[in-house]
């Protein structure tokens, strides 16, 4: 199918594409309880008589299209889980769902994985190869591309490449904006107990105050970056939480604290849980206490494939011209659970524009006003089938 008739193809969708999308926003489920979101994504599938297997991690679903003549496996991805957020959008199709909000643009995700399996499904003849559409859980949580994965979704047939996209309102609708390399970071938590010893507050000499060692502690956490780390490399440390006493006239026994360490170098990363260990345990030793550190790994970085990277990019280009594909220079200090289907196979992940500012279209992920240009969603449908068509007729 030549870039015309993709287009054509795609742009006839674009009115059941919208209502799909609707559909999903007005029904969000969070991770791990996309139960409707499954069944509708199901019976979508099955209207398109596409193989489908269930049960995967949960709530996943894998849809396969199998070309008429032997090749490559190619995998596109969607994720389903949306935030626990209130919708504060006066729109229509406004989540009906108390507490529950597709802010980050999973509803787009699907939606338009569900465009490209009905193009490519009808070209199913013309194939060489498989397609897998894989549609996962849990991408905000607990890394459902992980459980996706362990469950053998890149297994029979073996995957040859994979290609992910996220919507973004930083990005105008028409263009897409790609990374090679490093696109997204890794993530590690960091859970810190300072033990101390309890007493009244009138008399902090009788015991040992956690909390002023918590202080220090903090303080010290910010001079890794600013002083440990070579300042031409990207590295946060961030404390979100810190609990601890149950009284104003209260020495406590106990501080609990909760953070969040983001990295793109393997090296850097490794540098820098060694100087939070380093300096919690030696700050609460120096203070007459104990100090703890459990850390807990995160989703690894996302590193797109260069060659990979040029396959989305040609595509860009074909479909919407030169100027509207846009080389991101530097890599993002968030993450995405995409990553771990990078380190088994090779592909890319690259951002959709869909800010449009008449439409309101402007609020960034994970706002409570968080809305998508819907003009987006056949674009994406014909980029992801260029993509995955580049790869089987190569």
């Amino acid at each position: 199918m030549n870039t015309k008739s993709l287009l054509q193809e795609a742009e006839k969708l674009k009115n059941c594409l919208i209502e799909i999308r609707r559909d999903f926003h007005r029904n969000p489920e969070l991770a791990m309880e996309e139960f409707r979101t499954r069944d509708k994504i199901l019976s979508y599938l099955q209207e398109m008589k596409i193989e489908t297997i269930t049960g995967i991690a949960r709530t996943g679903v894998v849809g396969i299209i199998r070309g008429r003549y032997s090749g490559k496996t190619v995998a596109l991805r969607a994720d389903m889980d949306a935030l626990p957020m209130q919708d504060w959008k006066e729109v229509s199709y406004k989540s009906l769902a108390e507490g529950k909000m597709h802010a980050c643009g999973h509803d787009a995700h699907m939606t338009i994985l569900l465009g490209a399996a009905k193009i490519l499904k009808k070209m199913e003849n013309q194939i060489n190869g498989t397609i897998k559409l894989i549609f996962q859980p849990a991408e905000e949580t607990v890394g459902g591309a992980k459980y996706m994965i362990d469950a053998g979704v890149m297994e029979n047939p073996r995957v040859d490449a994979i290609f992910g996209l996220h919507v973004t309102t930083q990005i105008e609708t028409g263009k897409i904006g790609i990374k090679y390399g490093h696109m997204k970071a890794t993530s590690d938590t960091i859970k810190i107990r300072i033990f101390g010893e309890s007493t009244h507050g009138a008399y902090p000499h009788e015991g040992v105050d956690p909390v002023v060692i918590s202080g220090q502690i903090i303080t010290g956490l910010q001079s890794i970056v600013s002083r440990n780390i070579d300042p031409r490399h990207a590295a946060v440390v961030s404390i979100g939480t810190i609990h601890g006493g149950t009284r104003g006239n209260i020495v406590a026994n106990k501080v609990e604290m909760l953070g969040t360490v983001r990295t793109l170098d393997p090296d850097i990363r490794k540098k820098v849980l060694a100087r939070i260990v380093d300096i919690v345990e030696n700050s609460a030793k120096a203070l007459g206490g104990r100090g703890e550190v459990i850390l807990e790994e995160g989703y690894p970085a996302l590193i797109n494939h260069n060659s990979f990277v040029d396959i989305v990019a040609d595509s860009g280009q074909e479909l919407l011209g030169q100027k509207n594909v846009i080389e991101m220079k530097t890599a993002s200090l968030g993450v995405e659970d995409f990553g771990f289907y990078l380190q088994e196979i090779p592909g890319a992940f690259y951002n959709l524009g869909c800010r449009n500012e008449k439409k309101d279209a402007i609020h960034p992920g994970h706002s409570n006003y968080f809305d998508i240009d819907e003009e987006c969603l056949p674009i994406g449908v014909a980029l992801q089938v260029k993509n995955a068509l580049k790869v089987l007729e190569d």
